[in-house]
């Protein structure tokens, strides 16, 4: 699985599942629901989970990229 997966979309499946998961949350927060609500509806154990692994998919706070 790991082979097929960096094959096909040049990440491990694990990085692959946090990407999705931080598209699914930015979605999510450009529509105006709360960020806690955002963490809990995506996956995220809490808002600070979502705040970190934002942080390190994309350089930056959620709010810079809303």
């Amino acid at each position: 699985m790991q082979r097929r997966s960096v094959s096909a979309f040049g990440y491990a499946p694990k990085t692959l599942q946090r990407i999705v998961r931080f598209q699914h949350a930015l979605r999510l927060a450009r529509t105006g629901l709360p960020l806690a609500r955002v963490a809990a509806t995506a996956g995220y154990t809490d808002q600070a989970h979502m705040a970190n692994d934002v942080r390190r998919l994309s350089g930056g706070p959620m709010s810079h990229l809303l």
